[in-house]
């Protein structure tokens, strides 16, 4: 039946005195996995005289942890691979198109033969005949569950870096205060912040301010300037924008 790979389809068994096409495996990209396969696969439900008949590519084996030949696919066999929480809603699902035809697509957990999770799209399409009766279910599965991981984790990344970047700004803000004013590292970190309240920006955008100012030779006399608005801001009887007194 199925090749691994994408290739056209070829004469399979026959069903009701009508070949029935093999299916073939996708060609898959992901963006984030680069050069790498995406594990998905194909799948044909035929509705005939005899019950329904389940066909998978080899990719769709794979998916739920098997071998081609290892079981015959059944839609008793797919649904006892859906994660239980999944399982009510997907069957809902194969019911209506199975009963009215048209589109469908899923996001969904399967659980393999190997007890492993994955997080996969199904989307397919119920054909009618000239009747207006489901002759068969048509569509792919995906297996999301790698891409998945791969962009948690650079969004992880990302953010770990943002944080850092940050953090660096604000010292380095924080160290000129306490060049400009002589000020202890704690005393220049609460005018930051009074200043970042006063002015109602975030905390990073003050610094990156100054720090910006500290780095431009042409700035100097902004840089002075800008220091004694933050010494001004950040003085204990400047609290709530106001004089004490």
């Amino acid at each position: 039946m199925g090749e691994d790979n994408a290739g056209p389809r070829g004469a399979g068994p026959s069903r009701g005195g009508s070949p029935v096409a093999e299916l073939s495996d996708l060609y898959t990209y992901s963006s984030v996995l680069g050069d790498s396969d995406n594990d998905a696969g194909t799948f044909r439900l035929d509705f005939g005289p005899d019950g329904p008949a389940l066909q998978w590519s080899d990719g769709m084996f794979r998916l739920h942890g098997y071998q081609r030949g290892e079981v015959v696919p059944s839609l008793e066999l797919l649904f006892a691979h859906k994660h239980p929480e999944d399982r009510d809603r997907c069957e809902e699902i194969v019911e209506q198109v199975s009963r009215n035809g048209g589109f469908f697509c899923m996001y969904h957990r399967i659980v393999d033969a190997r007890g492993k999770t994955r997080r996969v799209l199904t989307t397919g399409e119920g054909f009618l005949d000239g009747d207006g009766s489901v002759i068969a279910l048509e569509g792919v599965t995906v297996d999301l569950s790698r891409t998945l991981q791969r962009e948690t984790e650079q969004a992880a990344r990302d953010a770990v870096a943002g944080a850092t970047a940050t953090r660096t700004v604000i010292d380095q803000a924080r160290g000129i205060l306490m060049g400009q004013l002589k000020l202890g590292s704690d005393e220049a970190f609460r005018m930051l912040v009074s200043t970042s309240s006063h002015r109602n920006v975030k905390l990073v955008v003050v610094a990156a301010e100054l720090v910006q100012l500290a780095n431009s030779p042409e700035a100097r006399t902004y840089l002075d300037r800008a220091v004694r608005a933050i010494q001004l801001n950040g003085r204990p009887d400047r609290v709530g924008g106001r004089r004490a007194g």
